[in-house]
């Protein structure tokens, strides 16, 4: 069941956050740390509708932003389409536990019907260049990548752009 999030629920978001970084680091991926995600980036996720929940037995599973404000970070992308409307996807997040399940798949197919629902010209996103997991299931999707960003509070290395055209 995917549904938007409340605010009551944030405390258990960071929690399924921490967990996912905790995992990322174990395998020598530093994308997520102490500055990123928030408390307040998901407070802000919720005031604009913009954050979902995969849930299981009233469990937050999973979690996702589709979000249409395009971050100034990727104002310099050459995009396939151009940027107007267009659905961006943020911290999409699968507990540990319920990785490998096809959870993060049940989440990507929302995010592909919201933003057909939307008339979205395409679904962009970024991901980080160390983390060759999620390269590959973005690909897999039909998912190009175009560019790559930096973001300094989460790390040295960049983040790579993607875009999917509907």
């Amino acid at each position: 069941m995917i549904v938007p999030a409340k605010n009551s629920e944030i405390p258990e978001i960071l929690s399924l956050t921490r967990a996912c970084a905790q995992e990322m680091i174990s395998r020598n991926i530093f994308q997520w740390n102490e500055h990123y995600p928030t408390a307040t980036a998901f407070e802000q996720d919720i005031a604009r509708d913009e954050l979902f929940l995969l849930k299981e037995n009233d469990s937050i599973i999973g979690a996702i932003v589709l979000s249409t404000l395009m971050d100034d970070e990727y104002l310099d992308i050459d995009w396939l389409t151009p940027s107007k409307n267009n659905l961006y996807i943020h911290r999409l997040a699968v507990h540990p536990d319920y990785q490998g399940q096809g959870n993060a798949r049940k989440l990507m197919d929302y995010a592909y019907a919201f933003a057909k629902a939307q008339s979205a010209p395409s679904i962009r996103l970024d991901t980080f260049s160390q983390n060759k997991r999620n390269q590959k299931f973005y690909e897999a999707r039909g998912y190009e990548k175009l560019g790559s960003i930096y973001f300094p509070k989460q790390s040295e290395h960049p983040f790579y752009c993607y875009e999917r055209v509907l």
